[in-house]
């Protein structure tokens, strides 16, 4: 475009001036506009392996997200894991989507739901795993097991809030109940308490082969320790280990005390 400025008004040049200095923002623009956007989420079907086509391209926030309990989350958790006495309100919890490498190193789909104020946290953890290669076997909602610890430890499967009481109390929350606790691998990493008449009590109950002499121990599969990454991971965000315990060991449990 060009303009005889010897013949223009001053009225006129003034508007080529300004026609002149803003059409490389307009032209810039347009561009933007036409370049495809980015996708913000993706069809999140737990438990189902993604595909390196899927994964090419994608932004890492995409795979690793904290959301609002929905009402279709809620209806799964309801009289399961969310039990009718439950102090907490929806938005004091948080569903994570997080992918994880499984058994078979291959990326797959998983779900959690934690308090709020560590979703971030949990996040961070569950993003770096991945990008390691840790192995994590199941990554579901405990309310796929109707919320019962034991079946889910069985399954292996890797969890967070499930509202109860403590062992003996009926008005202090367990860290479980709180969302502020999350178990990693249940069934290689058990809970192990020694009772006073000598018996071993060991959650899960198919967990025996596992529980005992772990220090010296190279056979077991995902085992958590102090070499362990997700062990020095979680505590890079502050959180406590079972495992490191007296009174009963807790392999599968890390903490966060707010």
């Amino acid at each position: 475009m060009a303009y005889d400025i010897r013949r223009m008004s001053v009225k006129n040049i003034i508007a080529a001036v300004i026609c002149l200095a803003t059409m490389p923002t307009l032209v810039s623009a347009a561009c933007v506009e036409q370049e495809p956007a980015a996708p913000l989420s993706v069809e999140w079907v737990v438990g189902t392996v993604v595909s390196e086509a899927e994964l090419k391209g994608t932004p890492a926030e995409m795979w690793f997200r904290a959301e609002e309990i929905s009402d279709e989350v809620f209806a799964r958790m309801w009289l399961r894991s969310w039990k009718r006495e439950c102090p907490l309100r929806r938005s004091d919890l948080r569903y994570l989507k997080m992918l994880y490498c499984n058994a078979d190193g291959k990326p797959q789909r998983g779900e959690m739901v934690v308090s709020v104020s560590i979703a971030e946290k949990v996040l961070r953890i569950f993003r770096r795993l991945y990008e390691a290669g840790y192995r994590i076997e199941r990554m579901e909602l405990i309310d796929n097991y109707m919320a019962d610890d034991e079946t889910a430890m069985r399954a292996n499967n890797s969890s967070a809030f499930n509202f109860r009481f403590m062992t003996g109390s009926t008005i202090k929350v367990s860290k479980h109940g709180l969302g502020l606790a999350i178990d990693i691998n249940p069934l290689y990493n058990p809970y192990v308490k020694r009772k006073a008449n000598g018996m071993w009590h060991i959650e899960p109950s198919t967990a025996k082969p596992y529980a005992f002499d772990r220090d010296r121990r190279e056979d077991i599969p995902c085992k958590i320790s102090h070499e362990d990454l997700a062990y020095k991971l979680f505590k890079e965000e502050g959180f406590e280990w079972g495992g490191d315990w007296n009174s009963l060991k807790d392999y599968q449990h890390f903490e966060y005390n707010q």
